[in-house]
């Protein structure tokens, strides 16, 4: 690889689950390496099985924007930018490490529909998902046998999620509890807008805003028009609120990879500037000129992933 080439996909193939996962333990490795994977792989399979609808009691994912691929880009995110602050001498445990990769797991299963909730899509819960992925993993460590600490520390980092949370309201169990928080905090939004897909994925989300209820956008050229002041939101949350922690990235970047620069800060800005023009020279056919495809996993492609995961034969 020229590590003069700064785009994401040249480093992982983001749209395989399994190459996200096996780069997450390379990158968690150099860092810890006896750190035990047991729970990350079930957690998982877990989440491909939820997401290809396979999960007992819950529906297939039926938003295009909250999808498989925004959380596996999120996980992703996460782990580099927890190797990240370790290279600069941050001290972050074996446990903190898994919970916080479990919790970037969880943190958007809010929006999967129950079994007998056959109305609309998962996008109605749009404002109400962080609660509501906090039930779910309530349920799953409660089943899976977590101790309530562990569901705790979890729940404080995926609460740093929600855009309308101030973390100050957050009783974090201690430092590293609230660092990871804003570590996850920073992914989830890092991931999202640098998906090579973001700016044609951004009409999914519209209608996913629609449909659950949110206002502020009159139509989806209208949130188009909004995102370049959403991102600059975004890096006053990444400042203040998140602590500056996506400073990190560019540390990852040069330890894993010898590149001394920031792919996520690089991609997101051309993203934001080629919007800019698309919305100066092509209003009228934004949608054309926003078109990259969405190489996203169908169903059936979502439970292969899942047992070639568990070294098993699908059904």
């Amino acid at each position: 690889m020229d590590v003069n080439d700064s785009e994401l996909m040249h480093f992982v193939n983001m749209d395989d689950p399994g190459s996200v996962l096996k780069e997450v333990k390379t990158t968690v490795l150099t860092i810890l390496p006896t750190f035990d994977f047991t729970p990350i792989d079930l957690a998982f399979m877990d989440f491909v099985d939820l997401f290809a609808g396979n999960y007992p009691g819950y529906r297939k994912c039926n938003t295009r924007y909250h999808d498989l691929k925004h959380t596996t880009d999120t996980f992703m995110a996460l782990a580099r930018l927890i190797h990240g602050a370790t290279t600069t001498g941050v001290k972050i445990t074996e446990r903190g490490t898994s919970l916080a990769l479990i919790s970037a797991l969880m943190h958007d299963t809010g929006y999967i529909q129950a079994t007998d909730d056959q109305t609309g899509t998962g996008a109605k819960y749009t404002i109400s998902h962080v609660d509501l992925s906090i039930d779910f993993m309530s349920d799953y460590f409660n089943d899976k046998g977590y101790p309530r600490e562990d569901f705790i520390f979890c729940r404080n980092i995926v609460r740093c999620t929600g855009l309308d949370v101030g973390l100050e309201r957050i009783q974090f169990e201690n430092p590293e509890n609230e660092l990871l928080g804003k570590i996850l905090g920073t992914a989830d939004l890092q991931g999202q807008m640098a998906d090579r897909a973001y700016l044609e994925k951004l009409i999914y989300l519209y209608h996913e805003f629609r449909e659950g209820g949110v206002t502020g956008y009159d139509s989806e050229l209208d949130l188009l028009k909004k995102t370049p002041d959403f991102y600059r939101m975004t890096l006053n949350r990444f400042d203040k609120e998140l602590g500056g922690v996506w400073r990190y990235m560019r540390q990852h970047f040069k330890s894993r990879w010898g590149l001394d620069q920031d792919p996520y800060k690089t991609t997101i800005e051309e993203h934001i500037a080629y919007l800019k023009h698309t919305l100066r020279y092509h209003l009228d056919d934004y949608r054309t000129h926003l078109r990259r495809g969405c190489l996203v996993p169908d169903v059936d492609e979502l439970v292969k992933i899942h047992h070639q995961l568990n070294n098993s034969d699908p059904p």
